[in-house]
């Protein structure tokens, strides 16, 4: 089991990160293999729409972008976390999401029949993370559901979703226990579910012996 939480904000010790990384703690108690990545630490383009992906579902775009593909094909699971900008998702976070598009199949005839890669590789399992300035959700705008449309599309089933509010100033996540508990709680449902998983195969695979 791979579990990979991408990180959308510029900052490595800020609030997005640290409820991140306390959203990977059930993993890591488990001995269960978790990458934390940092998209600053990345040169991504932004998708140019050129469709080349059509037919072999891999962008053609050749940046570090190429690097991040097969983490995400081998995980599981996967945790977006982003921190609110002008109520939305941050601008590397955008272009990650927009270069997941080479993931999306499309009828050759009727663009309107469609489905997410992994969707067709029988589905995946996401949560995310969310992290605004402001005390009042409404605030946050788009945040959250910017990270979870596009995850639905591309075939995740989005177990949980953390709204953290009032944290600005880097590290004061951790002094805010209802966020570090709602993170921590996130990264307990996404395990326990991909447990399940396990658990149901299993036992559908020794029922059919």
């Amino acid at each position: 089991m791979k579990i990979l939480a991408v990180v959308g904000s510029r900052r490595k010790k800020g609030n997005t990160s640290i409820l991140m990384q306390e959203a990977l703690k059930p993993f890591k108690m488990q001995d269960i293999e978790t990458k934390l990545i940092f998209l600053d630490d990345y040169n991504i383009n932004d998708c140019n729409g050129c469709e080349g992906c059509k037919e072999t579902y891999k962008c053609v775009i050749n940046d570090d972008m190429q690097k991040i593909y097969p983490e995400i094909l081998e995980s599981d699971a996967i945790i977006l976390g982003s921190p609110a900008y002008f109520y939305n998702i941050s601008a590397n976070m955008k272009a990650f999401i927009d270069r997941c598009y080479c993931f999306e199949v499309f009828d050759n005839d009727d663009r309107s029949v469609w489905m997410g890669l992994n969707e067709a590789l029988g589905g995946k399992y996401a949560a995310v993370i969310a992290v605004s300035e402001q005390e009042k959700e409404e605030d946050m705008g788009f945040t959250a559901e910017a990270m979870l449309k596009p995850l639905e599309a591309l075939g995740y089933r989005v177990v949980s979703i953390v709204k953290a509010l009032h944290l600005f100033k880097a590290g004061e996540a951790l002094n805010n226990e209802k966020a570090m508990k709602a993170a921590k709680q996130a990264g307990t449902k996404l395990l326990k579910t991909l447990q399940l998983k396990e658990r149901v195969k299993t036992q559908l695979s020794r029922d059919q012996l």
